[in-house]
């Protein structure tokens, strides 16, 4: 294998936010040397007074990770993690490209579908750095949790096994446990997926129609998640493993999924625009593409086209949830 015995010892994080610190303090702990490279200087310079991402408040970086910016300060890494916004992907991978060496995995630690291009964001790797390894980390996962090490599982994808072996054992950790794979869709079509359909259950939270009824979208949820998967090329037991169910498990269950908040907010009459002030909820961006690409390849999606349907106002909770239960009865599938 062509990455069997590599060794991937100096990590770059890319992206500072409460994803990409807590992502660095996992590869501290893991003991290796880690540069969290920040947007600007001034954002570097808040991080190093504070010792803390201002997106992720009350947890301490670990002291041992060098804090810069600008594209130079990845030029020296084994292995890079991009952790920004899926929609940003691309900008910041152009920018970095000129100083990434060929051979080296650049990881994608976003879930989303770019919007207009349809591109899966390893498929934006490889347009913006042609010479990187492009891999994919995904499951279920809160940056906090992470951070300040409690336990958690997530699946590593990269098309050369030796490569995401090698990306497992530099970056787990007793209580950081990645799981390598090769397919690298099924990662990312868990990830992205699961994001509009954790705010439909945010939405059944918010309208109060029960726990039945939460139980019953989530179910029937995955069962679209694994119809989409199916139609892209993903393996049914990364479907069902971490970055599939498990990653929709957990958004769908709790507050501190940004796409569960948003759904509540908007299940309980808020608007989009004040939904999104929480923060970034990367299933606004993903659904309407996912949806897009579910039609185009004749998957059957009505949740998550309902959820489109509401973000893009084109019809109200109430309008899309008769339309959902006024579907015709049918054998489970």
């Amino acid at each position: 294998m062509p990455g069997a015995g590599v060794r991937l010892d100096r990590i770059a994080v890319v992206g500072a936010g409460g994803w990409g610190a807590a992502l660095a303090n996992v590869a501290a702990r893991a003991g290796r040397p880690v540069t969290l490279i920040a947007r600007d200087e001034q954002a570097a310079a808040d991080i190093g007074r504070r010792g803390e991402s201002p997106h992720l408040p009350g947890v301490k970086l670990d002291p041992r990770i060098a804090i810069a910016t600008g594209a130079p300060a990845a030029a020296s890494a084994d292995a890079v993690l991009l952790v920004v916004p899926a929609q940003a992907l691309r900008m910041v991978a152009t920018a970095l490209a000129p100083a990434i060496r060929p051979g080296t995995p650049v990881v994608a630690c976003a879930k989303g579908i770019e919007r207009g291009t349809r591109a899966f964001m390893t498929e934006v790797i490889e347009a913006c750095i042609t010479e990187a390894i492009p891999a994919i980390l995904s499951g279920p996962s809160f940056a906090g949790d992470v951070a300040r090490g409690l336990p958690t599982a997530v699946t590593l994808a990269a098309s050369d096994a030796g490569i995401a072996e090698a990306l497992v054992q530099a970056l787990g950790t007793q209580t950081f446990r990645p799981y390598h794979s090769t397919d690298r869709r099924g990662v990312e079509i868990g990830g992205a997926a699961k994001n509009v359909l954790a705010i439909a259950a945010g939405i059944v939270a918010g309208r109060r129609l029960g726990a039945s009824a939460a139980a019953a979208l989530t179910t029937r949820g995955f069962a679209e998640l694994i119809r989409f998967g199916r139609a892209f090329g993903a393996r049914a037991e990364t479907l069902t493993g971490l970055s599939g169910l498990g990653d929709l498990i957990l958004s769908c269950s709790t507050r501190q999924s940004r796409n569960f908040s948003l759904g509540v907010a908007t299940g309980e009459g808020a608007s989009l625009a004040d939904a999104a002030r929480a923060g970034l909820a990367e299933g606004v961006f993903t659904a309407s593409v996912l949806v897009e690409m579910a039609r185009q390849a004749n998957v059957d999606m009505p949740i998550a086209g309902a959820v489109d349907a509401v973000l893009e106002g084109r019809l109200s909770v109430d309008e899309a949830m008769e339309a959902l239960l006024a579907r015709p009865f049918k054998a489970e599938s």
